[in-house]
């Protein structure tokens, strides 16, 4: 129990948004605590590709990322499930880094940055009361002044809260399922390849050392129709693209077993609930066809630190704090997403993939400008 700590803000979730908020708000010499339910290293189901938007604001943060020899990335090849090929620079570009490095390393700026960081400790809830919040966890009650939650795609506090999007209809935005790799091939470091198969695309990206990130998402239909095994959804769904099967048979896996999450929601969410501010994907997806769920991630984490900078130094009320950020967010992030789902509507039936990528191979100009508004700019 650490009720008799009073903590300027608590963030629930150690993922990119928490991580880099925390040590934002520890850096202007606020008292954080940080809840997260696992232990770093960990692997997260993430395409662990980021636009170089997000590269001065991580080395902001204290990240030495020119010190880690990481792939830049300034190439995408797409294939439609018939193994139809589309190929086009990224202006902007990215960069490739793994999730379980990447977050290990931002833990260790937290902690150098005096964030408590309580690892292996899971929320339960949260509650407000008289301009305060408690936090009932696994470790026991703990109080501050600003709650931030940062809880990833799909949480328990999802489900307790009876949040909108989880009560909403099955339908083809709220029923998808990640499935993530690291495995050794011999791919171009400086691309990144989305392969497209019937109900789903699989993204493949350099990361750091000698490792690739494979990352795919379809929805619960295809797993369900094939028994649930990701074995016979691989061979008889993915393995349709002869760029998927050959990249599978010629690859080495580099994890025992991949690591999965089900019932991913790309439903619109709210920015603030309950006067907690959320960030990251607890705020809001883009489809990760688009790429820049980690830098969506960290830029909110600057938008939100903002505010609670102004409301810790009275500046600005709770309510002022609230509307602003939800504001600021929607002013950011809400037509990428928009148009995340527009190009969503254009990739799961196979006729329509197909003629999506054979159309934007004749027009280069219209596949650089659906780039161009799925990035953003250095923040």
């Amino acid at each position: 129990m650490d009720e008799e700590i009073l903590y300027d803000a608590a963030i629930i979730g150690g993922g990119l948004a928490g991580l880099a908020l925390s040590i934002q708000l520890a850096k202007k010499g606020y008292k954080i605590i940080l809840f997260e339910k696992e232990q770093y290293p960990f692997h997260r189901v993430c395409g662990e590709y980021i636009s170089m938007e997000s590269w001065p604001f991580l080395e902001s943060l204290g990240l030495a990322l020119s010190s880690f020899e990481l792939p830049v990335i300034n190439k995408l090849v797409v294939t439609s499930p018939n193994g139809n090929e589309l190929t086009t620079d990224l202006d902007l570009g990215g960069f490739g880094i793994s999730r379980y490095f990447l977050d290990n390393e931002l833990k260790k700026i937290a902690v150098q940055n005096n964030v408590i960081v309580e690892e292996n400790c899971k929320v339960d809830d949260v509650v407000y009361k008289k301009e305060l919040f408690f936090i009932y966890t696994s470790k026991g009650v703990f109080n501050s002044k600003v709650c931030c939650g940062s809880f990833g795609k799909r949480s328990k506090l999802d489900i307790k809260w009876k949040r909108p999007f989880i009560s909403s209809r099955i339908s083809k935005l709220n029923n998808y399922i990640g499935v993530k790799y690291h495995i050794k091939t011999n791919l171009p470091a400086d691309t990144i390849s989305l392969h497209n198969f019937e109900h789903g695309y699989c993204g493949v990206s350099k990361v750091e050392g000698d490792k690739y990130c494979l990352c795919y998402l379809t929805n619960a239909y295809n797993l369900s129709r094939n028994n649930n095994s990701i074995a016979a959804l691989e061979k008889n769904i993915l393995y349709q693209n002869r760029h998927l099967k050959e990249l599978f048979t010629h690859s080495e896996k580099l994890l025992d077993a991949p690591v999965t999450i089900s019932q991913i929601s790309f439903s619109a969410k709210e920015q603030v609930y309950n006067h907690i501010l959320l960030t990251g994907d607890a705020a809001g997806m883009i489809t990760p066809l688009c790429g820049n769920g980690m830098s969506m991630a960290l830029h909110s984490s600057k938008i939100a630190a903002g505010y609670v900078d102004d409301f810790l130094q009275h500046k600005i009320s709770r309510k002022e704090m609230e509307d602003q950020y939800r504001i600021n967010w929607q002013k950011v992030f809400a037509g990428r997403v928009k148009e995340g789902m527009r190009i969503q509507s254009f990739f799961g039936r196979k006729w329509i993939t197909n003629l999506f990528v054979r159309t934007m191979k004749m027009l280069p100009g219209v596949t650089k400008k659906i780039i161009t508004h799925t990035h953003g700019q250095p923040f």
